[in-house]
């Protein structure tokens, strides 16, 4: 199921702080870059955060600009993004900030905290995830149901740790201010848990008065048959160079992307690479990596058509090729019409040989894209 692309932002002292534990909030970002937060919330269709931020901070999470509400209002959107919290216990406060301000909002919860939220007559719509919080359920719901595209995550540290390790962030946005905290009991961004390996990519820096600005993406691909933020954006990318690809009325234009577990691409490609008129994308990136690579055993292919199983130019298909290389894990979006082979099933083939496979039908459009010639 799709997702909205999900945003993390905070601010952090030098050591790793949210907050201190006095009792008011410790103001750890600029001016400006308040501004900024406040430009990147009128961009989003929705802003979550943590029903404890809610009772430490009692916030209003609002696009404060005049300018910007009246931007997204001209553009036909609702004058502020929804506001979204989750809590696993219905613990809220009917009173606070959050509930009176603002355009709509929505509570994520348990059966449990449902009944509690109801009981209390929250201001918002309440919607149980079950006997347990479920990210995915969460996401899938906001997307399918409340049309957001973009949510920008705004805390508190549980919940930018949780959706880090379940790989569901698609970008994290960290202000580094120039002060230490250093109390022990004070909350920190980040928890302990396992995280997804390798190193996130570094999209950007700025400075913003006397704080820094960072931006990173994580890179790492998913485990097994669960679809990470990681996933998707290589998979986005294998759909985007098969837009590269010369066009043909005879093969179908097709991007491929192989990435280590920890996040290093070893290798792209693309149909008709390089002038060779029948090569095939997933050929082609492998054909760049030595075969004896360790990474290949648990690397993962991003493919935007699932790997060819039969064909006439070359004496091995794609599926076969993966095979080969050890590779046990393949990502695609789009499943081989009978075009060119019927009933050609590469991801069949794959899965009875052991491979995890998954199709993200998400982005099987932006896969078809370069190959409208093709389909009629």
């Amino acid at each position: 199921m799709p997702y909205p692309f999900v945003l993390l932002s905070a601010a952090v002292s030098l050591d790793g702080y949210l907050d201190d534990t006095g009792p008011d909030r410790l103001l750890l970002s600029s001016p400006a870059d308040f501004d900024r937060v406040d430009e990147v919330r009128a961009s989003v269709d929705a802003i979550l955060i943590g029903a404890g931020t809610i009772r430490a901070d009692n916030p209003r999470l609002l696009v404060n600009s005049p300018e910007r509400r009246a931007a997204r209002t001209a553009a036909g959107r609702p004058e502020y993004p929804l506001k979204v919290t989750v809590t696993a216990t219905g613990d809220l406060d009917p009173d606070a900030k959050f509930w009176h301000t603002g355009g709509a909002k929505i509570v994520y919860t348990t059966d449990e905290g449902a009944r509690r939220a109801h009981a209390l007559g929250i201001a918002a719509d309440v919607v149980s995830l079950g006997a347990d919080l479920d990210w995915r359920r969460l996401l899938e719901h906001l997307h399918d149901v409340r049309g957001v595209h973009r949510l920008m995550v705004e805390g508190g540290g549980t919940v930018h740790t949780q959706l880090l390790q379940q790989g569901l962030a698609d970008e994290l946005q960290l202000v580094l201010a120039p002060l230490f905290v250093g109390d022990p009991k004070a909350p920190r961004l980040f928890g302990p848990g396992g995280y997804q390996a390798g190193r996130l990519r570094l999209l950007d820096t700025r400075r913003i008065q006397d704080v820094v600005l960072m931006r990173y993406e994580p890179t790492a691909p998913g485990a097994g048959g669960t679809a990470s933020a990681a996933d998707r954006h290589w998979l986005r990318l294998a759909c985007e160079l098969a837009a590269e690809c010369p066009p043909s009325r005879t093969a179908f234009s097709v991007g491929a992307v192989v990435v280590a577990a920890d996040g290093t691409e070893l290798a792209r490609g693309h149909s008709r690479e390089a002038g060779d008129p029948v090569v095939h994308a997933e050929e082609a990136a492998l054909a760049k990596i030595p075969p004896a690579d360790p990474r290949l055993a648990t690397a993962t292919v991003y493919t935007s058509l699932e790997p060819c199983t039969h064909r006439a130019s070359r004496p091995h298909p794609c599926a076969e090729l993966i095979l080969r290389a050890g590779v046990r894990r393949v990502v695609t979006a789009w499943r081989e019409p009978d075009t060119f082979v019927a009933a050609a099933d590469g991801t069949g083939m794959l899965r009875e040989a052991g491979v995890q496979v998954l199709v993200l039908g998400a982005y099987e459009d932006l896969a078809k894209a370069p190959n409208g010639h093709l389909l009629g």
